[in-house]
């Protein structure tokens, strides 16, 4: 077994050292303008120069994070400062409202509604400043924090669509994400306002969307906590509830508390079995909880990211517990996961297949896609593999 764990671990960091890294570095970064090309085709070849500050911030992040705490490479570095100075020049309307998009060279093409352009100019300023002792850095994300807390109740503000007191729900992501931001810049913030943080957002993860009587993370509650019988409120994301598992289980570790991890690992094997398409194999990207026929059209593909992260999840769990169905799901998924969506062909992974496993798109990046998901997971799982190979005799 231990032979196994380290071929298994020495195939993630090859993957992502060999071939994902070096494809990002070369054909996503903006010579001319700044920042990244994230619209790549199968081979590399940018089809739309538009540029996307929530996938801007993710590779801003991933390269800090791999120079902190990988390896101290200038490429690396170099990389994550490029695209840093060009979200500071652009990415916001000078007041840390952090735009959507914009044209190749800045020009903001949609104002800062998502909230998750926010969320990722915080975590890629956290880990940047940390890398380069540049304190400017690390205001940008202190104060876009501080704005995220102001906005969680209604993140998208004035830009909202929806008609006040009608139905109003909230979301799962929000909280999710600030489970993982939350260590991100936690060298940026008071220990007891980190906790504070904390505490809440498992609380909202763990106590408030996972639903016990359904066995499932539900995706929007109403605002006083309760299950909606609407499409929103039905809606399960199961890669999401899967995500947000293993950031849990960091935090369980982290505060000692095996209660945490043990109810995040049994979260994770509920949603992986309700969501495993028991046909065609792989995970359903959206399902009705009540069984209703989703209102999402792409609701039966088989999304790259949703896999990737229950790759996390299920390593993680494994070595935290011992659990062994952890293990077994964790073999069937990488089994599905590297025989589907990566390309044997060219750099990167795909990203988008139908339901029967075949590509749909044969893109590397577009619009969703960057280099977040990919490079992450290969990271968390190669070194989750290397911590479960030292625990074996």
């Amino acid at each position: 077994m231990k032979e196994k764990i380290q071929n298994l671990a020495q195939q993630y960091k090859s993957e992502l050292l060999d071939n994902v890294l070096p494809f990002w570095l070369d054909k996503s970064q903006d010579k001319e303008y700044g920042g990244y090309f994230t619209c790549l085709d199968r081979y590399g070849k940018v089809f739309d120069t538009d540029k996307f500050v929530w996938l801007q911030g993710r590779q801003v992040w991933l390269f800090s994070m791999l120079y902190n705490k990988l390896e101290k490479r200038q490429e690396w570095l170099d990389c994550a400062g490029h695209g840093g100075e060009f979200l500071k020049k652009y990415g916001h309307d000078g007041n840390f409202n952090w735009y959507f998009s914009l044209d190749r060279a800045g020009n903001p093409l949609v104002d800062p509604y998502n909230i998750f352009s926010y969320t990722f100019a915080t975590i890629a300023f956290g880990q940047l400043g940390l890398a380069t002792g540049n304190d400017e850095y690390n205001d940008i994300a202190r104060r876009t924090f501080d704005i995220i807390l102001k906005k969680k109740d209604n993140p998208k503000g004035k830009w909202s669509k929806l008609h006040p007191g009608t139905r109003d729900l909230k979301n799962f992501a929000l909280p999710m994400i600030l489970c993982n931001l939350a260590l991100e810049i936690e060298h940026l913030i008071e220990p007891e306002y980190l906790n504070r943080t904390i505490d809440t957002c498992l609380h909202e993860v763990l106590d408030v969307f996972y639903r016990p009587e359904l066995g499932l993370v539900v995706e929007n509650m109403t605002v006083d906590n309760h299950l909606s019988d609407s499409f929103d409120g039905r809606h399960i994301n199961p890669g999401h509830g899967i995500e947000a598992m293993w950031f849990c289980m960091d935090l369980g570790k982290r505060l000692g508390r095996k209660d945490i991890v043990d109810k995040a690992v049994d979260i994770t094997l509920k949603m992986l079995n309700y969501g495993w398409d028991k046909e065609y194999g792989g995970i359903f990207y959206f399902m009705d909880r009540k069984g209703c026929p989703p209102q999402e059209l792409e609701w039966d593909q088989k999304l790259w990211w949703v896999h990737i992260e229950t790759l996390i999840s299920l390593l993680k769990g494994y070595s935290l517990t011992g659990n062994e169905e952890c293990w077994k799901w964790f073999e069937k998924m990488h089994e599905y996961a590297w025989s589907h969506f990566k390309d044997k062909e060219a750099p990167e992974w795909f990203g988008y297949l139908n339901r029967r496993g075949e590509v749909l798109l044969p893109l590397k990046g577009g619009k969703w896609k960057g280099c977040f998901h990919v490079p992450r997971g290969l990271y968390q799982c190669w070194q989750t593999l290397e911590d479960i190979s030292r625990k074996e005799k």
